[in-house]
């Protein structure tokens, strides 16, 4: 193989990676400086209120974007601008005016990037339901005289419009630009096609996709993403994006975020492949997730999405938990099950992942888990709940829906596990007369009759990092920031991440 040959064969292999989400990206020393210009529109579709928060998590998950968002953008300035590398368009409404106009046309023309999308192409800037009012607000005059130059196209409203909503092809036609190179020759699009828009000079059509007539269609091919010259600046103008579900499309999440690159930078380092959600990083905390046995709000997932430092599996069974390869595979054990008895097989498999040094995180009614093993709450949790009186102890208790102030004991505030967290006001399930290790670390607690004092505490484990949790009863403690902030940095200090 010659040296073309092998420069070539990497670059495909680059891209099968990236294509399959193996290769990882990571941020920047520099990053992009994004600012989506959104607002004003109240119609139940193009609801920016739903779309510049997904648009602004695909950049920020992207890895390459520092985002901001301006709701209002009439008092725009050109120094306002300053430091800002691409703006996004995702508007429908009024004018912003001659001055806030003007900036943007000057930030533009410096050599900087704009990208925008679907409902900004109809009208002078404006959404077509707003055409009579547009007019008589600016009495008379056509609008923003710039916006067609800026985003390559121009119309008349009363001719243009789209086909009946639904799925089709959209073929890259020019393979070599930054923003389509290495793309598949085509993606799928969910949406409305546009039609009947008039190119200006000097666009170049990156792709296209044919308008059927039987769908009310034109019966050609209709452009759908291209650039435009704007002074020294890049512009980037898509029709696609009407809904979440239209934004949701890979093809289109691959053309938006790389087109915001290229539009920022001229050049495109991000993959074939864009995911809309947060990518665990390479030393994200592996964690194992185990529930059964009891009840709990569906909240109780939301602990653990949406974070690049954890990637989590979910088990419902102790067979399917505690297995010999979990401690290979797993970082932390998160347990929010309830069971009394553990098979003697998954009872070898846990004590293996605990005396291998690993983390162990108990949850709410966990911290009934496995009291006939008293190895297990003597040494590893640290704490008993009696379901039943035994010996001289007498039966646990427990009261739902009470109030309570859970306050970090003073001497700990400084751990990382409730660094900065401050006291948390819930309304929770208490528990009462339970067993707690000499051993324990209590790092936060509660004074109430109804309570004992320990809620959160560390286990005795000289090996394993084990952590329990008393609160986690109630769908509003999950959604608690406070609460929620606790059981990250838990898992993550379980995991040795946090020191």
């Amino acid at each position: 193989m010659g040296q073309d040959g092998r420069k070539r064969f990497l670059r495909r292999f680059a891209l099968f990676i990236a294509a399959c989400g193996l290769l990882a990206h990571a941020a920047p020393k520099d990053p992009a400086r994004v600012l989506i210009l959104t607002g004003a529109s109240d119609l139940p579709y193009h609801d920016w209120r739903v779309s510049t928060p997904y648009l602004r998590a695909v950049l920020e998950g992207a890895g390459r974007f520092d985002v901001k968002v301006i709701e209002e953008a009439r008092g725009l300035t050109a120094s306002g601008l300053q430091g800002y590398d691409v703006l996004v368009l995702n508007y429908n409404g009024h004018r912003w005016g001659a001055g806030a106009e003007a900036a943007i046309e000057e930030f533009v023309r410096s050599g900087k990037g704009l990208v925008s999308l679907h409902g900004v192409t109809y009208g002078e800037f404006y959404g077509q339901e707003f055409q009579k009012r547009w007019m008589a607000s600016s009495k008379g005059s056509k609008g923003w005289l710039a916006y067609p130059q800026l985003i390559g196209a121009s119309w008349e409203p009363s001719k243009i419009g789209h086909s009946v909503r639904h799925a089709f092809p959209v073929k890259w036609i020019d393979r070599d630009h930054p923003v389509s190179k290495g793309l598949e020759e085509s993606f799928l699009a969910n949406d409305e096609l546009y039609h009947k828009l008039s190119l200006l000079p000097g666009v170049n059509v990156l792709a296209t996709a044919y308008s059927a007539p039987e769908l009310r269609g034109t019966g050609r091919e209709e452009p759908i993403v291209w650039t435009a010259p704007f002074g020294k600046g890049r512009t980037l103008h898509t029709t696609l994006g009407h809904d979440l579900s239209a934004m949701a499309q890979p093809g289109f999440l691959a053309a938006f975020a790389r087109g915001v690159e290229w539009a920022a930078t001229g050049a495109v380092t991000l993959p074939a492949v864009i995911s809309a959600r947060p990518q665990p990083k390479q030393d994200a905390a592996r964690l194992l997730v185990v529930t059964g046995g009891h009840s709990y709000p569906p909240a109780f997932y939301t602990l653990f999405e949406g974070y690049e430092d954890i990637v989590w599996t979910h088990a419902t069974s102790q067979q399917s938990a505690f297995t010999p390869a979990m401690k290979d595979k797993y970082d932390v054990v998160l347990l929010h099950d309830m069971a009394e008895t553990i098979g003697e097989t998954e009872k070898a498999s846990l004590r293996a992942f605990v005396e291998a040094g690993k983390g162990v995180v108990s949850i709410h009614h966990a911290i009934v888990d496995y009291t006939s093993w008293p190895w297990w709450y003597q040494e590893v949790t640290g704490g008993k709940y009696f379901v039943t009186p035994t010996g001289a102890h007498a039966k646990s208790s427990y009261k739902e829906g009470v109030e309570m102030l859970v306050r970090p004991v003073k001497e700990m505030a400084a751990h990382r596990v409730i660094r900065g967290l401050g006291p948390l006001p819930v309304v929770d399930e208490t528990y009462l007369g339970m067993w707690h290790s000499p051993g324990i670390t209590t790092l936060m607690e509660l004074d109430h009759p109804l309570n004992d004092k320990p809620v959160v505490y560390i286990g005795p484990h000289p090996k394993a990092r084990s952590i329990y949790i008393q609160l986690g009863h109630e769908a509003e403690t999950m959604r608690h920031p406070g609460y929620r902030k606790l059981v990250r940095n838990a898992i993550l200090w379980a995991a040795g991440k946090l020191q």
